[in-house]
């Protein structure tokens, strides 16, 4: 995965907090993703109700809890990401780069489609943060608040990837990660993620996450031939490799998968939010294959793969 090195970049759309510290952990009680979990969140979910502690997402967020946090300082950002060629040298700016290219993609799609994208910022974390769906540790790993409409991400965690679930790695896996939840984005926009509830291989939750999924893969399909402000692609070459990360990643985080490697060994499909590790792969390639968002209804698929 290759930038301009002559595309500008926009900082604006992250809100860099590292070092502020923030939320003081999950405290058994998160309401995240678009009406999901964030992928480490699974694990917490899985263990959790294992031992009957649960998790909940109440509707409008947690009461009592501070909204959005701080906006974050984006001084050493701005010094540092100015063009594709720092995101080619330097992994801060590639996570702007990524962020911006993806934002790219959706407003114009929503523009091809008569309706407007609204930008949703990115913000970077140190072990917790405040957000307006409550409290929030590293642990529970990327995800998006509709409530504020933010996507939150502890950078750490791509490293726990390589680390704890074994995935290969990669620029690329993390724009997936990121690419997905943009995706929760999008179905907040579009009034999808009201759909994404209860659990099991069907579930609404399922195929919410699925179609995040999907939606990541219809961006990498797009990715370099998006133009940004410039008129050109910020994004100049995807790989097969790539591809085979992102899809080695999307193995990795599935329902199965990890019930089996992190949650004691059993698969309890009663309790699948996100898909098995198959349909998660099915899903990201079908957004790759046929670059259409309309490709992705889940919510009418008979047969999740």
């Amino acid at each position: 995965m290759r930038f301009d090195d002559d595309s500008g970049l926009d900082i604006s759309e992250i809100q860099d907090s590292r070092g502020e510290g923030g939320g003081g952990g999950i405290g058994g009680r998160v309401a995240l993703g678009g009406g999901g979990l964030g992928i480490v969140g699974l694990v917490i979910y899985f263990l959790f109700s294992q031992f009957g502690g649960g998790l909940s997402q109440p509707a409008g967020g947690l009461p009592g809890l501070e909204s959005g946090g701080s906006t974050g300082n984006n001084t050493s950002l701005a010094n540092e990401c100015k063009t594709g060629k720092d995101a080619n040298t330097k992994h801060d700016c590639a996570i702007v780069a990524i962020v911006n290219s993806i934002q790219d993609y959706w407003t114009q799609e929503f523009s091809r489609s008569g309706s407007t994208y609204r930008k949703s910022p990115t913000k970077f974390f140190t072990g917790g943060v405040n957000t307006g769906c409550g409290s929030a540790s590293s642990d529970v790993g990327p995800f998006y608040c509709p409530a504020d409409s933010k996507v939150y991400i502890d950078l750490s965690f791509f490293e726990e990837l390589r680390t704890r679930f074994g995935a290969k790695g990669g620029l690329f896996t993390e724009a997936y990660v990121l690419a997905h939840e943009y995706g929760h984005h999008v179905q907040n926009l579009t009034g999808v993620s009201k759909k994404g509830t209860g659990t099991g291989p069907t579930s609404g939750s399922v195929r919410l996450e699925l179609q995040a999924d999907c939606y990541a893969g219809v961006w990498a399909k797009h990715a370099t031939t998006t133009p940004a402000e410039s008129g050109k692609p910020l994004i100049t070459d995807v790989t097969q490799d790539d591809i085979s990360r992102a899809l080695d990643t999307a193995s990795r985080i599935g329902d199965d998968y990890i019930q089996t490697k992190l949650g004691g060994g059993r698969v309890d499909q009663s309790k699948f939010s996100h898909g098995s590790s198959a349909q998660r792969e099915k899903w990201f390639t079908t957004g790759w294959e046929t670059g259409q968002p309309a490709k992705c209804d889940t919510f009418s698929a008979r047969d999740l793969g």
